[in-house]
């Protein structure tokens, strides 16, 4: 079969990586999000809970923790530095755990504060030159997995699947 083309890479990883932001109930910044439902929990880990990249050994275990993932290629979409509110927001996670998130790739030099111009009391937050490259070595990495995956399949089928992922990811519910 002939090997899928970067057309069809990018909407099929396009589509899943908006269905990805929109998994909890009420997408991001939804209902649900952060929470163990109640003392104690039931024992699983919430979506947002600390991965492998937030023990002791902030740079150990898997490649990267897929919050500090969607963080730091929310920063690369981004048209300016974001405040950790609206990085907040787009990644799907509270406040608190935004925060968190920062202060973690901040101490790995992925990202850094700016001062707001708006606003001297906030900071905005950027991406370095080493945030920016491990961004993109990732993005490269799992489109290389996924154009592997999808090898397999017929060109009519990568289409179509291209095409049915982007129409779910569109009519997902917001609210």
């Amino acid at each position: 079969m002939p090997a899928p083309d970067d057309t069809e890479i990018d909407a099929i990883a396009d589509a899943l990586a908006r269905l990805r932001a929109l998994r909890r109930p009420g997408g991001p910044g939804g209902p649900g999000r952060g929470h163990r439902h109640g003392p104690g929990g039931h024992g699983h880990r919430p979506h947002d809970a600390p991965d492998a990249w937030d023990g002791p050994r902030a740079g150990g275990g898997r490649m990267a923790g897929l919050a500090r993932l969607r963080m730091l290629e929310a920063l690369e979409a981004a048209t300016r530095p974001l405040s950790v509110g609206e990085i907040g927001d787009a990644i799907g996670v509270d406040q608190p755990r935004a925060s968190r998130l920062v202060q973690q790739a901040a101490e790995l030099e992925l990202v850094r504060r700016e001062a707001d111009p708006d606003d001297a009391r906030r900071t905005r937050i950027a991406l370095t030159d080493a945030g920016r490259r491990f961004a993109q070595g990732v993005r490269t990495e799992r489109r290389a997995a996924l154009g592997g995956a999808l090898s397999a399949f017929s060109d009519d089928e990568r289409t179509e699947l291209a095409r049915l992922l982007g129409k779910l990811a569109d009519a997902w519910p917001r609210d």
